[in-house]
């Protein structure tokens, strides 16, 4: 792997625990028989994953996954690295994976006028692609262990970078101290959400105006209600809202999804990210914090 960097010697890859079996293969190229395109093969199946342009070039899953590891283990405080979880998804026959790190040490608390509180802790994702669905990503945000609600929002806890033969660690390592410092910031954010009021009324125009289908918006709506009754009638507690939508996939926010060819609800779910992250960033959602 290239750019490896000295592991904090009381620190290990174990601190994250394993890495799943089936992403752990050799990103292998063929060429086909039209001009300027090339076979993506899994290595140790022998599996074709799809066409991809003869410029392309990616490292193996692992290859970039125990980089961003590494760097986590290696800049971060030792603290900040005690009980990390690590959980996988994979999708399109494990050509994309998506790593979900989570910092349950690096935290800030929130509380309501109801009397609600809850910690919010750091939470970071790494998404890899091997055959051109998509570039490396890092993405920096909370979650919620109140419900497990993982908390993604603003523009600036987001590295993208294209494949390439390597990972520019320079670059994620600068992004990764901003990353921090900016959690905290969003965690005093959430704190303004929690102690500004909203009625059904509110709550309603503005999904509306954010989401074309009526049903789609009338079962956030309902969402609001449920999360409203434990957190009050807030805009954090629509924001829990949102990020249950994005969080789960199944009846317990009637927003279920089917896992049909390719995997495809790992990347639905990831989709759904991206679509609260909009929402949160809105105007709409703008103008409802500062009514």
């Amino acid at each position: 792997m290239n750019n490896i960097i000295e592991l904090n010697a009381n620190l290990s890859r174990n601190t994250f625990g394993d890495m799943p079996n089936k992403i752990d293969f050799d990103v292998v190229f063929e060429p086909t028989k039209v001009s300027h395109k090339k076979y993506v093969v899994n290595g140790a199946t022998g599996e074709y994953l799809d066409t991809v342009g003869d410029t392309f070039n990616c490292v193996s899953h692992p290859d970039f996954f125990y980089q961003v590891q590494d760097t986590m283990i290696e800049e971060l405080p030792q603290q900040h690295l005690i009980n990390a979880s690590c959980d996988f998804k994979v999708a399109r026959h494990n050509a994309w994976v998506l790593m979900d790190v989570k910092l349950p040490e690096v935290k800030v608390n929130i509380t309501t006028n109801r009397g609600f509180s809850t910690d919010v802790s750091w939470r970071a994702i790494a998404l890899h692609g091997i055959d051109g669905s998509c570039s490396n990503q890092v993405y920096f945000g909370g979650i919620e262990y109140f419900c497990t609600n993982g908390q993604i929002s603003g523009q600036w806890d987001k590295v993208r970078r294209k494949n390439t033969s390597g990972f520019i660690l320079a670059f994620f390592i600068d992004e990764l101290r901003v990353a921090k410092d900016a959690f905290y910031e969003h965690g005093k954010r959430l704190q303004v959400w929690a102690d500004t009021p909203t009625n059904t009324w509110q709550i309603k125009q503005m999904l509306e105006s954010l989401i074309p289908s009526e049903r789609k918006a009338d079962r956030m709506l309902n969402l609001y209600h449920e999360e409203a009754a434990v957190r009050g009638s807030n805009v954090y507690a629509l924001y829990s809202a949102m990020t249950n939508y994005s969080t789960y996939a199944d009846d317990r926010n009637g927003f279920s999804l089917r896992n049909t060819g390719h995997d495809t609800q790992a990347v639905s779910m990831w989709n759904r990210e991206h679509e609260v992250s909009k929402w949160v960033s809105s105007n709409q959602f703008a103008q409802l914090v500062a009514a």
